[in-house]
């Protein structure tokens, strides 16, 4: 134990936060607990921050932000809601900053949907269609599990809350949120989002 306390530099922690965004103290209990492992402390890291974040499903989002991002060229742009539990994490500027790149990030990446639920049944039906031709003449064992990965991938990257964030592309949009939920202690979700772009 010794040993990998020693080999945990104040370096490699310094790393970890810059990548996950939070406290020292559980970056540094995270790499105690991965042996030095920087992937595995990642993961360890999003896994609690995931379990932190299930626990406060229960509670009221009574305050938040709303945060804009308008890319350089002027024409296109997102405004979205950012909502947590009180005033006191809404006016904190780190919080308004996670905001705001997540408002740029919808602006980059144009999604369709916030979460999986919000995909209706016509165009997750029309998404099937699609896929279907592409398995046909695979073994049928295989057909439901090719079109199963298809289909998320498809709607990984149509679904706000499940894409990569442009920033970190190891981490989702909630995995993002999560990491804010520990880092701040509240519940913390995207009420709604709205893209403006101006027909090229």
């Amino acid at each position: 134990m010794t040993e990998n306390s020693n080999a945990i530099t104040t370096e490699l922690i310094k790393q970890l936060r810059d990548k996950t965004g939070i406290s020292v103290m559980q970056c540094k209990k995270a790499l105690d607990e991965t042996a030095g492992d920087m992937e595995k402390a990642v993961m360890l890291l999003q896994k609690k921050s995931a379990d932190v974040a299930s626990s406060k499903q229960g509670r009221t989002l009574n305050s938040g932000v709303v945060a804009s991002y308008i890319h350089a060229t002027g024409n296109v742009g997102t405004m979205i809601e950012l909502l947590c539990e009180t005033d006191f994490v809404a006016n904190n500027e780190e919080f308004k900053k996670i905001a705001r790149d997540i408002a740029m990030h919808a602006t980059a990446t144009n999604p369709q949907f916030l979460k999986t639920e919000d995909i209706d049944e016509h165009a997750m039906e029309l998404a099937k269609e699609m896929f279907a031709k592409e398995v046909e003449g695979k073994p049928e064992e295989m057909k439901e599990k090719i079109l199963e990965g298809k289909l998320a991938a498809y709607w990984g990257e149509r679904v706000l809350l499940n894409q990569a964030f442009i920033k970190n592309p190891e981490q989702t949009i909630t995995d993002l949120l999560n990491t804010a939920v520990q880092k701040f202690g509240e519940k913390i979700e995207i009420g709604r989002f709205v893209r403006f772009s101006i027909a090229q």
